[in-house]
């Protein structure tokens, strides 16, 4: 068969639905300044999907600094990968700051959290090598255990039941082999907003000789005490070997880093191949990740605010009634019953009648007959946005469970 005929009649489980959800279940556009509230197909809407934790991105000095970074280097220098050419001093000053601040040995700059944690993992291990991982590792992280060229076994969910089995079957085959074992989970689970359980999983390191790695983007900047991460929050912060945090959730751009023992971040640095052959950060964004940091660090009213609002919100919907799962950090998923056709007519009531756009998601993330809708609360939301978010869900869920969604097609939205 031709590549492009089963291109044509299998457009797999996301773009099935291509022609129908295009421009507003998938790929919307939101306009305007980043915000609580911006532009969807004309209207003003309330925004809860926007990765915006520490309300950064529209921040009058991060702005300055950017602008004025920008001003001064354009987005091209420097030129070329890390390795060979694209070296600076500043991207060595953020690389110091971003270790010390995660209280590591060392940190390694990434161009991009996805690609960066991939590639980690892959370079991480060897063929002898387990990997153990949690069933709803985020994709990037599947994706790095995909590359490989060893055994791997995946555990279910933060059950440490599995977890234990899953270490009892890669402990026989490094017996076996002479490798060792990589352990891969989240800090915060990214859907369903739950933390990773950390401390639990680190009570069996010594006696199965694992190392610990954590993807810890929606952790990072936003739990623990000074916003180190999950790490932080369960005391477990020395006993992470590996960590990977991402700038495009509490810092509001692009970029990432990992950060542990010196020696080891060393061999990432010349190892992972995403970014020996990568250009190498433009200098504007690695300015505005110091300045973005050094806020995260010094201003913790942003902090604060982000937690008022989600605690706030989260109180509020299981007040109402609402099922937001085990969340225990800001991520807030509210779980109802429905099918595809309900879930997109209740999306469409939601942003065209109400204003109020979040995230919408179904099977296969979710089981069937579940609609999960996904709210992520920033520092720039306000306690009315809350209220008035609760009031309206409580509205809409009467509408669901009376029917008033039913359909077995994609809402019509045009």
């Amino acid at each position: 068969m031709d590549i492009f005929d089963r291109i044509r009649n299998d457009r797999g489980p996301l773009g099935q639905h291509a022609r129908e959800s295009h421009g507003y279940f998938t790929f919307p556009k939101l306009e305007g300044e980043i915000s609580n509230k911006m532009t969807f197909r004309g209207k003003e809407v309330l925004v809860w999907s926007i990765n915006n934790y520490l309300g950064l991105s529209n921040h009058p000095e991060v702005r300055k600094v950017d602008a004025d970074a920008s001003a001064e280097w354009g987005m091209g220098y420097p030129m070329g990968a890390r390795m060979m050419s694209g070296q600076t001093s500043e991207h060595e000053a953020l690389e110091a700051e971003l270790a010390d601040f995660m209280q590591k040995e060392d940190s390694f700059l990434l161009n991009f959290g996805y690609q960066g944690c991939q590639s980690a993992i892959e370079a991480l291990v060897t063929r002898h090598d387990v990997i153990v991982y949690d069933s709803e590792s985020h994709a990037c992280m599947v994706d790095g255990v995909r590359l490989h060229q060893g055994k791997r076994f995946v555990y279910q969910h933060n059950d440490i039941e599995s977890f234990v089995k899953q270490l009892d079957r890669a402990k026989a085959i490094t017996d076996q082999t002479g490798g060792g074992i990589l352990v891969v989970t989240e800090g915060v689970f990214g859907m369903a907003g739950d933390q990773g359980k950390l401390k639990e999983i680190c009570e069996y390191k010594e006696k199965y000789g694992f190392r610990l790695f954590i993807d810890d983007a929606h952790g990072f900047g936003t739990v623990g005490e000074t916003g180190v991460g999950t790490g932080e929050a369960q005391g477990v912060q020395d006993q992470i070997d590996v960590y990977f945090g991402t700038f495009a959730k509490s810092m509001a751009t692009i970029g990432a880093f990992v950060a542990g023992d010196e020696d080891v971040i060393d061999f990432l640095r010349y190892n992972m191949r995403s970014q020996t052959f990568a250009k190498s950060l433009p200098m504007p964004i690695v300015v505005g990740a110091r300045k973005r940091l050094q806020m995260l660090r010094e201003s913790k009213e942003h902090k604060d605010k982000l937690w008022e609002i989600a605690t706030s919100l989260q109180n509020g919907f299981k007040e109402a009634g609402f099922d937001i799962g085990d969340t225990n950090s800001c991520v807030t998923p509210v779980f109802l019953k429905g099918g595809l056709g309900e879930a997109t007519n209740l999306t469409v009531d939601l942003r065209e009648n109400h204003g109020i756009f979040c995230s919408i998601v179904v099977y296969p993330v979710v089981p069937k007959d579940t609609i999960m809708l996904r709210l992520i609360p920033t520092a720039v939301h306000t306690l009315e946005d809350v209220e008035y978010t609760i009031k309206t869900f409580s509205s809409v869920q009467a509408k669901l469970e009376a029917g008033e969604y039913k359909s077995d097609k994609i809402a019509a939205w045009d």
